[in-house]
C-alpha cells in the first residue's frame, strides 16, 4: 500500500457518448459587426455602373440621396415614399445582381419586381430600426441580412439599457424572426466595464439540403469534429467559450461527458454550424484559456449516448512513501501487490470527490436535493456560499448573501463565472424569492441544472452501496439486482433487470460482478431485500419520500438507471522511475528519494480514476 505527495492524470477517451440539451448562451466577448465578404461602397457601386449604365446608376443615386434628406428632415409622414422604377429586367440573373447590388450600396433601400420591372423605393424596416440604433448600425446590420453569410453573426453596440435592450429584441423577432434569432450577451463596453450586447444570427443557416428518393428536400446539418484539450478548466466553461467565440449556443456541441476540471483531459466533440476552417480560425485564442483543439475535421452528426466505450488514464504518482502503519516490506514489493489486488478484484465503482464539489463548504448534491424539494431560493443560497478565501469570487458571493443585491453582485464577479452570472442577471429581473429563483435556475442550461440533481443521485447510490457491502457482503443473495442474460435490444431497461431468486442464491449463480443498484429516479426498481428498504429509509430521511423525481418548474425529468457495484481494470500497465525504487523501509533516505509510479490504464464509462487510485494507495486525496 503506498501514498503520495501529489500526482496529476491525463484522461484520454477512446470513443464518444452523450449530447447536451438546449441552454441559453452568455459570456461572450465583443463580437466585430462587420462580415467578411460584404460589397464595399466603390464595388457595389461598379456593379451597378455595369449593370444600369452610368446615366441610370447616377439617376439611382440622386433618388437614394433624395429619399434620405426627407426622411433625416422628417418632412410630414409620406416623406421619403415615392418610388424609382428601373425598367423591365428580362434576365433572371441580372435582376438578382441588381438587387444584391443596390441593397448592399443602399442598405435603406428596398427593391420590388413587378411583371419584370423592377421598382426601388424605401425600407421602412430601416427607418424603423435608425430609431432604435444609429444609423451606422442600422446600415450594417442591414448589409449583414442581405449578404446571409454561412456561420456569420452581427453585434449590436454594447446597451446597458434593459428596456431598450428588449425593444429591439421585440422588433428583430417581429421583422426577421422566420430567418434570424437573437441573444443577449456579456461584453465591455469602451470603458472596460461590463455591459451587454444583442447578437444575432440565421437561424438554421448552416443547414445544407439533399433531396430524399421522393424528390422532397431534407435538411442536413453541418458537423465538425475535433478534439478538446484542457487544464484546470470546467469542461461546461471551456463549452460556453468556444461557444461564444463560435457564434453559435452551447447546445450546438455534443461531446462525451464532463472531465475532470484540474487534469489535463483529451475528448472528442462535434459542434452543428460550424465548419472546419472556422474552428481553426480561433486556435490561437484558446491557449489563453488553457485549452487547444486537435484533429479537425467534418462530420456527418453529433455524437450520441452509448458510443463511448471508455477512458484511457496515464497518472504520475510522485515521492512515493510507506504508510506510516505498514509493515517493513520492500516499497517495489507492496506496489507489485497493491496492482495485482486491483487486476484481480477490481474495486468498488463509487463516484469520485469531483461529482460532488471536493472541499468545497456546499457540495453539489445538497444544492441538487433542494431542488428536488422545490426548494428554489435556498438551492440558490446554497449555490452562492463562499468558501473560507478571500478573493473576488468568494467576496462575491459573501456579499449577495448579506445583501441579496443581485445586480451590484453582477460588478463584482470575474466573467469566467458563467453560472454565477446567468443566475444572477436572472434575480435581478425577477427577486430573491420562489418566482424569481425558479426563473433563475431556469436561465442556466438544463445540462447544469440537472448536474446538481444527478449528484444528489449520485451521492445516495454511494451511500446504497456501502450498505450492501456492508450488509451482505461480496456474496450475491435473494433481492439483488442483476442484468438480465438476454441479449435483446427491444427490452427497456427495467426488463433487462433480473431480482436474484433464493434458488439462484443457493446455487451461486452469479458473482458479485454482476450485481448492480439503482441510481434513483421515477423508472426504476428496488432491490427486495434489506438494499430496498435501506432505500425507502434514505430518501424519507431527506423528505423524498413521495418525489416522482420531476421537477416540472425547471424541467427535470429523472428516470434513474442502474450501475455495477464493482468494475475492473483493462490494460493495467506500470514502471517505477527513480534511482532508489528498490529501497527498504528501513531505509533512512526513504523518505528523502524521488521515485515515482507511471500507471496506464483503461476504465468503462463513467468509473473514476480517482477511485481506482485510491482503492490502489488505500488513502483519500
Amino acid at each position: 500500500t503506498v501514498s503520495a505527495k501529489h500526482f496529476f492524470f491525463v484522461s484520454n477517451p477512446n470513443l464518444p457518448s452523450l449530447s447536451l440539451t438546449p441552454f441559453p448562451l452568455v459570456l461572450s466577448p465583443q463580437t466585430p459587426r462587420r462580415a467578411a465578404g460584404w460589397k464595399s461602397g466603390p464595388e457595389a457601386a461598379a456593379l451597378l455602373d455595369s449593370l444600369l449604365g452610368k446615366p441610370a446608376s447616377e439617376k439611382l443615386t440622386k433618388f437614394a440621396c433624395d429619399l434620405k434628406e426627407a426622411w433625416d428632415s422628417e418632412s410630414g409622414c409620406d416623406a421619403g415614399a415615392g418610388e424609382f422604377s428601373l425598367g423591365a429586367v428580362m434576365d433572371k440573373r441580372d435582376r438578382a445582381d441588381l438587387h444584391g447590388a443596390i441593397r448592399q450600396k443602399f442598405p435603406f433601400l428596398v427593391t420590388v419586381t413587378k411583371d419584370n420591372e423592377m421598382v426601388v423605393k424605401g425600407n421602412a424596416d430601416y427607418r424603423e430600426l435608425c430609431q432604435l440604433v444609429t444609423e451606422e448600425e442600422t446600415s450594417d446590420f442591414f448589409k449583414f441580412l442581405d449578404a446571409k453569410l454561412e456561420n456569420s453573426t452581427f453585434s449590436f453596440e454594447p446597451d446597458g439599457n434593459k428596456e431598450h435592450r428588449k425593444i429591439v429584441h421585440h422588433f428583430i423577432n417581429k421583422k426577421f424572426g422566420k430567418i434570424l434569432e437573437t441573444k443577449s450577451f456579456t461584453v465591455a463596453d469602451v470603458n472596460c466595464k461590463p455591459s451587454m450586447s444583442i447578437m444575432v444570427r440565421f437561424r438554421g443557416k448552416s443547414c445544407s439540403r439533399k433531396r430524399s428518393a421522393d424528390g422532397f428536400q431534407i435538411k442536413e446539418d453541418l458537423y465538425t469534429a475535433f478534439t478538446l484539450q484542457k487544464e484546470n478548466l470546467e469542461t461546461l466553461e471551456a463549452i460556453s467559450f468556444l461557444a461564444a467565440e463560435l457564434g453559435v449556443l452551447p447546445s450546438d456541441f455534443s461531446y462525451t461527458g464532463i472531465k475532470d476540471k484540474k487534469a489535463i483531459t483529451y475528448q472528442l466533440m462535434v459542434v452543428k454550424k460550424v465548419t472546419p476552417e472556422r474552428l481553426k480560425d480561433i486556435e490561437s485564442k484558446l491557449e489563453k484559456k488553457g485549452m487547444r483543439i486537435h484533429n479537425i475535421h467534418s462530420a456527418h452528426q453529433h455524437l450520441r449516448l452509448g458510443q463511448l466505450k471508455g477512458n484511457h488514464f496515464d497518472i504520475v504518482v510522485r515521492d512515493l512513501k510507506h504508510h506510516s502503519h505498514d509493515s517493513p516490506v520492500d516499497l517495489k514489493e507492496r506496489i507489485s501487490e497493491a496492482m495485482e489486488n486491483i487486476e484481480a478484484k477490481g474495486f468498488v465503482n463509487y463516484y469520485g470527490p469531483q461529482r460532488f464539489g471536493q472541499g468545497q463548504n456546499v457540495q453539489t448534491d445538497q444544492i441538487g436535493l433542494a431542488l428536488l424539494n422545490e426548494k428554489m431560493v435556498k438551492a440558490v443560497k446554497l449555490f452562492f456560499t463562499p468558501e473560507d478565501t478571500d478573493d473576488p469570487v468568494n467576496n462575491a458571493k459573501r456579499y449577495f448573501l448579506q445583501t441579496e443585491d443581485a445586480k451590484g453582485t453582477l460588478t463584482m464577479l470575474p466573467e469566467f463565472k458563467v453560472r454565477e452570472k446567468m443566475l444572477l442577471r436572472a434575480l435581478h429581473r425577477y427577486g430573491v424569492n420562489q418566482e424569481g429563483c425558479t426563473k433563475g435556475w431556469l436561465s442556466i442550461p438544463h445540462s447544469m441544472r440537472i448536474f446538481y440533481v444527478h449528484a444528489y443521485c449520485s451521492q445516495i447510490w454511494n451511500e446504497a452501496t456501502s450498505y450492501r457491502l456492508k450488509t451482505y457482503g461480496s456474496k450475491v443473495v435473494e433481492g439483488d439486482l442483476v442484468f438480465s442474460e438476454e441479449n435483446d435490444e427491444s427490452l427497456s431497461l427495467n426488463d433487462k433487470v433480473h431480482v436474484v431468486t433464493a434458488l439462484e442464491e443457493s446455487a451461486n449463480k452469479y458473482s458479485i460482478h454482476q450485481v448492480v443498484l439503482p441510481m434513483v429516479g421515477h423508472s426504476i426498481k428496488y432491490p427486495s431485500n434489506q438494499v430496498g428498504q435501506w432505500y425507502r429509509e434514505r430518501l424519507s430521511k431527506d423528505e423524498l419520500q413521495m418525489c416522482k423525481f420531476r421537477v416540472p418548474p425547471l424541467q427535470l425529468n429523472i428516470p434513474g438507471c442502474y450501475r455495477h457495484i464493482l468494475k475492473n481494470v483493462q490494460n493495467l500497465s506500470y514502471f517505477l522511475e527513480g534511482s532508489e525504487e528498490g529501497s527498504k523501509v528501513e531505509d533512512s533516505h526513504l523518505n528523502e528519494s524521488k521515485v515515482s509510479l507511471h500507471i496506464s490504464f483503461d476504465l468503462d464509462p463513467s468509473c473514476y480514476a480517482t477511485v481506482c487510485l485510491r482503492e490502489i494507495m488505500k488513502c483519500d486525496f
